[in-house]
């Protein structure tokens, strides 16, 4: 892996580099979408205090942000749920045109999102790029599915009856949103929730508000009515408060949330007393298996791609890579020789950086606790293996070979750029180190064998599965887990169900 550094041609004394200091307000970003307020009822609303937005690079501060807590969480409920009563019979085709529009401008202003998504998360602006285009995808995707909301007329079993089946919204949603995309899991809900005919209140991370204020000023733009499309940013500190208010009150009617089984579980219970309808989007520790039959590089392009995006910080990152006994030690050494030659670790706005900093202090803990653990077990660090010399919450993409099962890198999601290496003998055992685990997000595996390809993918306890392919997402194609990663799906035909009701009407007395 490389620092990035200046051309070789330049003096040894040029080859330091520290990634710098971007105050926000050097980023040429259009004014109109650096946003510091909550946005609720269609109006830019101030806290009675402010939180910091940290540049992970450094630990600066970008901005203050208003610090909403229940009251103006509340307040943004209600704004919700009076927009609801006419944002439900908004005819479908003018959801429809709104929400294209709203998609339209996300593409006019991506590279100003896009900065915007490297300064609060750190990663290389050519990912904060894909991430716009990948966000605006889903309200393009939606704007089209807004007019696909059908019903059934059911054959009935009486002369004098008529049976028919009709989808309506759900009512107010609750969208909680993680900070590793802090664009694309905004809209992957709200593109959805918005087309159903339901309002929305957005609480997203307290690491990454500043897209999602940015995306209020463009729905703005679009002539979204007020109080459809509504933000609490909040503190780490009134987190727990502010996220209570959005499960329990009784005006919400669905909650939507990715992040952490752990956090999935207390909004879970949070909204049993009320009976509330759940999306859930949780944690993942993908498998990606690497059997005899397959073709080295493309495995090896494959476990980069899934591995190492956004630095290892993704729910659907490759964590357990299982590599047969055949193929094991070329497939080690030609990943090394990958990571060595692909891997730039630098700040997101250096054009050759690959792997930004992780998002803060816990996320390189976790990381060294892990590989500390596999090291005292037996596991050997092939490359990397520490703190970068850049500073920081930059750290070295690492590499660990003669990883076991007892190691905790095997046992609980990373969300770093760590690839520990399993050898296994057979099919069979890959299929259950894969499947002994809780969770069950997605899951990869790399075969020229067509026989293979269809056992596998079918006994592979995952909602996703990539089959000679380490990047799966789309909008056309549904998202979500099984076990322990979530309930329902979002993206394709499937993710508008999820802010549906279906009523049935009986018509008697023909």
């Amino acid at each position: 892996m490389h620092v990035l550094l200046p051309a070789r041609h330049l003096l040894p004394s040029l080859l330091c580099y520290k990634p710098h200091y971007r105050p926000i307000s050097s980023l040429s970003i259009a004014p109109a979408l650096v946003r510091s307020e909550g946005h609720s009822g269609g109006r830019w609303v101030p806290a009675t205090s402010t939180f910091p937005v940290l540049d992970p690079s450094s630990g600066r501060e970008l901005l203050s942000v208003s610090d909403f807590g229940v009251q103006e969480t509340r307040e943004a409920v209600r704004s919700a749920h009076t927009a609801f009563q006419s944002w439900r019979v908004t005819l479908a085709k003018e959801r429809s045109v709104l929400l294209r529009k709203w998609s339209e401008l996300m593409m006019q202003n991506k590279e100003d999102l896009a900065k915007l998504i490297t300064a609060e998360n750190g990663k290389p602006l050519k990912e904060s790029l894909g991430e716009v285009v990948y966000a605006a995808s889903f309200l393009e995707w939606f704007s089209e599915e807004a007019r696909r909301v059908y019903g059934d007329f059911i054959p009935s079993p009486a002369k004098n009856k008529r049976i028919l089946a009709v989808k309506q919204p759900v009512g107010v949603a609750t969208i909680i949103t993680p900070w590793n995309f802090p664009s694309a899991m905004i809209t992957r809900k709200v593109g959805a929730a918005l087309a159903a005919g339901c309002t929305v209140v957005v609480k997203p991370a307290e690491d990454t508000p500043l897209s999602a204020l940015a995306l209020a000023e463009l729905a703005d733009q679009a002539g979204i009515p007020g109080g459809v499309y509504n933000v609490t940013p909040c503190s780490r500190q009134k987190t727990p408060t502010v996220g209570e208010v959005l499960c329990t009150d009784p005006l919400v009617a669905k909650i939507s949330f990715t992040g952490s089984t752990a956090t999935g579980k207390v909004l879970l219970k949070h909204a049993a007393d009320t009976v509330k309808r759940v999306s859930m989007e949780l944690g993942g520790h993908a498998p990606l298996i690497v059997f005899d039959s397959a073709n080295l590089d493309q495995a090896v392009a494959g476990a980069v791609a899934s591995k190492f995006r956004n630095s290892g910080q993704t729910c659907v990152c490759s964590n357990r890579l299982l590599v047969q006994k055949g193929i094991h030690d070329a497939f080690v050494q030609k990943l090394a020789a990958a990571m060595n030659k692909e891997l730039f670790v630098g700040s997101g706005f250096d054009e050759r950086t690959t792997q930004g900093p992780l998002i803060n202090e816990r996320a390189v803990e976790k990381v060294e606790k892990q590989i500390q653990d596999a090291v005292a077990r037996g596991a050997r660090v092939v490359c990397g293996g520490k703190r970068h010399s850049l500073g920081g919450t930059f750290f070295q993409p690492t590499l660990l070979s003669d990883v076991t099962t007892d190691m905790m890198c095997t046992q609980e999601e990373t969300f770093g750029p760590v690839a520990p290496v399993i050898k296994f003998d057979s099919e069979e055992e890959a299929i259950a180190i894969a499947n002994s685990v809780n969770v069950g997000l997605a899951g990869y595996f790399f075969s020229q064998d067509p026989a293979q390809i269809w056992r596998v993918a079918e006994q592979l306890e995952v909602g996703m599965v990539g089959v000679n392919e380490g990047i799966l997402s789309s909008a056309e194609a549904p998202f979500g887990g099984v076990k322990q990663s979530g309930i329902g799906r979002e993206g394709s035909k499937y993710g508008i169900d999820e802010y549906l009701e279906i009523k049935y009407i009986c018509y008697g007395g023909l």
